[in-house]
């Protein structure tokens, strides 16, 4: 394989934006190069994903063109088999590079492992339309581990899985996991996608989730600083 699917990549933002209501993507002319969301973060107003940044170098050089243009805080999102090519162009283009090593991954499903949380704590499921949200307590009530997944036909968008740091190290990232697949499995969902945080890599990877490409991260335009 020498790229990516443009198409694996759509299905992850249909699914990340409805994670997270915001509204459906929209194309970024010309059409073909990427999406644009609406994100309506501070430091992150408007995230603009390329979708074929490895067969069409060319493709990425106009997104990040237009990135350092823009007049909202826009981070660029490269899913890609060649990183260094792609932090080539977007550094060319002047954008602010974020240094982390984020994956693109994918899973059957059907074929995730189970695990159930250790005592004393408790999942709770909370689902509203295509969102699930999985909270796992501790014995005092509070939150020690927190995830969410987004249903869109077959697919499910795992996001925002994160542990508190008191909580660290007790395998509640593997019982998250395995209550988020198990939502999605019930709603007709068979395929996972996310994009995995450097922490959380080792722990999909041991739950038998695939690394498709690598994800480059980018942000403009840049502000020079005042001295």
């Amino acid at each position: 394989m020498t790229k990516i699917e443009s198409g694996l990549i759509r299905r992850w933002l249909n699914g990340w934006t409805v994670a997270r209501s915001l509204p459906e993507a929209e194309p970024v002319e010309p059409a073909g190069d990427g999406l644009r969301s609406q994100c309506g973060q501070p430091g992150r107003e408007v995230e603009v994903v390329a979708l074929r940044a490895d067969e069409d170098p060319g493709s990425l050089a106009r997104l990040a063109a237009a990135v350092a243009a823009a007049r909202q805080t826009t981070w660029l999102t490269v899913p890609t088999l060649h990183p260094r090519r792609v932090e080539a162009v977007v550094g060319a283009a002047g954008l602010e590079l974020l240094h982390r090593s984020e994956w693109f991954m994918t899973t059957d499903l059907a074929e995730h492992p189970r695990h159930a949380p250790a005592t004393p704590y408790e999942c709770e499921v909370r689902t509203e339309g295509p969102v699930t949200v999985v909270s796992l307590r501790s014995r005092s009530g509070e939150v020690a581990a927190r995830g969410s997944i987004a249903v869109v036909g077959g697919d499910a968008i795992a996001d925002r899985i994160e542990t508190d740091p008191a909580h660290r190290r007790r395998g509640l990232g593997r019982a998250m996991m395995s209550a988020l697949a198990e939502v999605a499995v019930s709603q007709g969902a068979r395929t996972g996608l996310l994009i995995a945080s450097e922490e959380g890599q080792h722990l999909y990877s041991s739950l038998g989730w695939h690394h498709k490409a690598d994800v480059v991260i980018a942000r403009g335009p840049v502000v020079p600083a005042i001295g």
